[in-house]
């Protein structure tokens, strides 16, 4: 059996704790797509063009994967490659309901879409890109980040900030 899930962000940036569902997930299903969508609306740091470069520097020893970045809705893109599964990353009960919310819409517009929902390890389960993004840009983007991120995505944050 050909098991094929998505697993959907803004990775803006991509911390550790993505790394750590996105490398779960390849051990449970056979084939991931990593789907990186647009976020206009979130204001993303990063283009969209960058998010996936990143992705793709920090998951170069992962085989059965696929970055792409997407525009439409999230259950589109499921649709045409053909999963049906939705991988999703809990930390906290909000994020759990707001993922409850995005679980209703979804089974309402793809019946047989299935969320499966995976915690972050330990030592990520607070790891937010937003708060790593704040806590990187205080004091003259001194804030200690360095262990949430990969080294290549941190040198990029830093940069990023300093050009902002």
């Amino acid at each position: 059996m050909n098991t094929r899930a998505i697993y959907p962000g803004t990775f803006d940036p991509i911390t550790l704790g993505h790394l750590d569902i996105i490398t779960r997930s390849t051990q449970i299903f056979d084939y991931i797509v990593i789907a990186i969508s647009n976020s206009y609306n979130k204001k993303p740091l990063f283009s969209l063009t960058e998010r996936i470069d990143l992705v793709k520097q920090v998951t170069t020893h992962l085989s059965n994967i696929e970055i792409i970045g997407f525009k439409d809705l999230m259950v589109q893109v499921a649709k045409e490659y053909n999963t049906k599964f939705i991988i999703r990353g809990l930390r906290t009960i909000f994020d759990f309901q707001y993922e409850l919310q995005l679980l209703q819409m979804n089974r309402h517009l793809f019946p047989s879409l299935e969320s499966i929902f995976l915690m972050p390890s330990e030592n990520n389960f607070f790891i937010s890109s937003s708060l790593i993004k704040e806590v990187a840009s205080v004091a003259n983007y001194a804030g200690n980040i360095h262990e949430f991120l990969p080294e290549v995505v941190h040198k990029a944050l830093l940069t990023k900030l300093t050009q902002t």
